[in-house]
This record gives structure tokens, C-alpha cells and sequence, in this order.
């Protein structure tokens, strides 16, 4: 599983660089609050990071139909994690918005690896989650 995970961690970066780069882009350019631009890039990262983990991480041969609908679960749950940490850090403790999402970054990436493997793209099911 450590190598599963780095391999992980490591499709992540590319992802997260795409959240990074719609974060700054949005924020710095276009003055789009902080917390709305995190959601943005979160999602083109997730994008990133189904793609490579369908065919890289877990080597699915799931239908994506099954594999999407479950990975977008994961990572709406991981926005709403993610928009949370974001508008902490930044209302309630006056940390730059950039730092606090180094942190949330973190936070996210360890929960959405367990929930990734044990469920989007696992091949046993323990109970019935057919779609």
C-alpha cells in the first residue's frame, strides 16, 4: 500500500498544481475570493487526478460510470473539507490564503487516498453500492 500511496501523492501533485494554478490565476488576475477560487481549482484538480488514477494509481478497468460518480463523491466530500480549512484559517486566524491551503491540501490528500482505494476503485464490495 506505501507504494500505491506515493504513486498517489505523487498523481496529486500534477493535480494539485492545477488547483494551484486556478487558485492563483483566479485570485491574483481576476479577484475571485479565496474560498470560491480553492472550490474552482479543486475540482480541475480532481479532474486531473481521476484521469491519472483510473489508469495510473489503481489501474481500474471499472466502468466510469460507476468509478466517476463515486470519485466525484469522494471529492465533493474533500471540497467541503478543503472550503471549510480554507475559510478558517483565513476569517478565523488571518492566515494567507496560500498557507492555509498548503494545510487543507494535506488534510484532504490522506482521506481521499482511503476512500479512493477501499471504495471508488476497489474490487470488493462489502455491501451494495451499485449505482
Amino acid at each position: 500500500m506505501s507504494k500505491q500511496f506515493l504513486i498517489f501523492a505523487g498523481i496529486g501533485i500534477i493535480g494539485t498544481s492545477g488547483h494551484y494554478a486556478t487558485l492563483i490565476l483566479l485570485v491574483q488576475l481576476l479577484y475571485v475570493e479565496p474560498v470560491f477560487a480553492t472550490t474552482i481549482g479543486f475540482v480541475v484538480g480532481a479532474l486531473i487526478n481521476y484521469v491519472l488514477n483510473y489508469r495510473i494509481t489503481f489501474n481500474s478497468n471499472k466502468k466510469h460510470r460507476e468509478t466517476l460518480t463515486k470519485f466525484l463523491l469522494v471529492a465533493a466530500v474533500g471540497a467541503a473539507v478543503n472550503a471549510v480549512i480554507m475559510s478558517t484559517g483565513i476569517s478565523m486566524f488571518e492566515v494567507h490564503y496560500l498557507l492555509i491551503q498548503l494545510f487543507a491540501t494535506s488534510m484532504v490528500l490522506v482521506f481521499n487516498f482511503m476512500a479512493n482505494k477501499y471504495w471508488t476503485f476497489s474490487d470488493s464490495q462489502p455491501f451494495n453500492t451499485r449505482l
